[in-house]
């Protein structure tokens, strides 16, 4: 991840020499490791999440995923929800910027924020059912939470792509902008989110 800043607000984004992210242990790890400097540091109205010029997250990693079971799977997954608990938790706003594709994992961690902007191009979904996998990392809990009950199963049991435009109309985005303009419209949100109370959409609650 890579960390600047714009109107006093932490940018963190994925780099291009990435291509099409992956959350992996490390990235998961950098995460952590960057929101702990953002809010040492003092200065940052909030932290911004951000795509690469091609995509946001297009899941966990699946090689890690496919070489853990029993206990360091269990391991794994509490990692994961460890890293999104503090998002959903943490004092100033996180918002995604989110372009290309967000699937998997990483719509679990775009759900822990407190907000969610995306271009015209980006799509969601939750493919775990294509693959015989269920996510592990509070998708489950907060993708109800967010859309209820009725809308959250239909994403987890067809596996479908949900282009941007439906995710706005669904409530699972709030703001749509062009490509250009996506993090600035991720800043935007993180001052209007500022001073408000902040939706904790933590998994379980």
């Amino acid at each position: 991840m890579e960390l600047s800043s714009h109107n006093s607000v932490a940018i963190l984004e994925f780099p291009l020499s990435a291509g099409y992210p992956r959350l992996s242990a490390t990235v998961l790890e950098e995460i952590d490791i960057l929101l702990e400097d953002v809010k040492a540091a003092g200065i940052f109205s909030g932290t911004v999440i951000a795509a690469n010029a091609k995509s946001f997250a297009t899941g966990a990693e699946i090689e890690e995923v496919a070489a853990v079971e029993g206990l360091p799977a269990r391991e794994f997954a509490e990692r994961g929800q460890s890293v999104f608990h503090r998002i959903s938790t943490f004092p100033l706003p996180i918002v995604t910027a989110i372009r290309g594709y967000c699937l998997g994992g990483a719509l679990d961690l775009a759900l822990a924020c407190h907000g969610r902007v995306a271009s015209y191009d980006a799509s969601f979904g939750h493919p775990g059912a294509a693959l015989g996998l269920v996510t592990g990392w509070g998708g489950t809990q907060r993708l109800p939470y967010l859309l209820g009950k009725a809308a959250a199963l239909q994403m987890f049991l067809t596996a479908d792509r949900i282009p941007a435009t439906q995710a706005l109309t669904m409530g699972l985005v709030d703001a749509l902008a062009p490509s250009r303009d996506l993090i600035a419209t991720g800043v935007q949100r993180v001052h209007a989110l500022r001073g408000a109370p902040l939706a904790r959409n933590v998994a379980g609650r």
